[in-house]
């Protein structure tokens, strides 16, 4: 009763009583709201049973160009825990993500990397955002994740670093797997080219040279001159495929081809890479780690190297 009658002098009333109701985090699963495919898969990875994961973004989906709709936003602010890639990925969430910032627990997966293992490219105002093609750095993510998640949690923090030291393992093996697929590449043909400059990171890993058409974000529109300039060096260098993406419209690399073919040269589409969104939940593509594997066979494969024995 006295709480009925707090009521009805003061606006406040709604919230502390969702405050008051809410059961401790330690006693039911915690709420995570994520924003990519990879961070979704991660968090699924690490926190196991202990936590209930909603991503913004499905496969295939843009995280340059992705909008928050109002469901988006509820489902953000219901959140224990938001996890987001951060250095501009989520580039028209920036402004959300910092208010939300200041009102519940929110970081960006990115946090623990250290700063001079970010690549800058010449007119971006932030590092390239497109960390998790290298394996070693998603080793770093994933250990943020285990953190925040543990402080969140603590009762459950073992559950939290066994789950964690099962996963760096698992990508540990796979870094290996993708930097001995790449290495099978004959070296006049180590040249990855694709429509926007998501592979940064994985060329300087894996011992690849990288091209891309548009920027590192695909807000930035190809110009013709673009197009011209990776056309010359694919023609040149005579690369046998140029690769286009599952959430970047393959316009531009048809264009390229074109342009390459111009010059007396034809190359073919490679495959169609993964770079900014995982693939369907219930593939091996929908992981992290089988996106990544699946785009380290499909470049070597369509760059020469030899087919996998057995």
């Amino acid at each position: 009763m006295l709480l009925a009658a707090a009521c009805l002098l003061g606006s406040g009333c709604a919230a502390r009583t969702v405050t008051a109701d809410r059961v401790p985090v330690a006693e039911r699963q915690v709420r995570v709201t994520t924003t990519t495919t990879m961070i979704t898969d991660a968090v699924h990875r690490i926190g196991g049973d202990r936590v209930q994961v909603t991503g913004l973004m499905g496969p295939g989906v843009d995280p340059h160009l992705f909008k928050a709709s109002a469901r988006d936003v509820k489902l953000l602010r219901d959140a224990d825990l938001i996890l987001y890639g951060g250095l501009g990925l989520e580039g028209k969430m920036g402004d959300l993500l910092a208010d939300l910032a200041a009102r519940q627990p929110t970081a960006a997966v990115t946090d623990g990397i250290p700063r001079t293992a970010l690549l800058t490219h010449p007119g971006s105002p932030e590092p390239d955002p497109h960390v998790w093609f290298d394996v070693a750095l998603w080793e770093d993510q994933a250990r943020t994740i285990a953190d925040r998640l543990s402080a969140l949690d603590p009762q459950h923090a073992d559950v939290y670093r066994v789950n964690l030291g099962a996963y760096l393992a698992e990508l540990t093996a796979l870094d290996a797997e993708v930097r001995e697929r790449i290495a099978a590449i004959p070296p006049a043909q180590r040249l990855l080219v694709t429509s926007h400059d998501a592979f940064a990171y994985f060329g300087r890993r894996y011992g690849i040279e990288v091209a891309a058409i548009q920027g590192i974000s695909t807000a930035a529109e190809a110009t013709t001159a673009d197009v011209e300039r990776v056309a010359e060096l694919l023609a040149t260098r005579r690369v046998p495929a140029a690769f286009i993406e599952t959430s970047v419209p393959r316009q531009t690399v048809d264009a390229l081809l074109a342009a390459t073919a111009e010059r007396g040269f034809r190359a073919s589409i490679g495959g169609e890479l993964y770079t900014d969104s995982a693939g369907e939940p219930g593939t091996p593509e929908g992981t992290y780690t089988g996106m990544v594997r699946r785009n380290a066979e499909l470049i070597a494969s369509a760059l020469g190297a030899p087919g996998r024995e057995g």
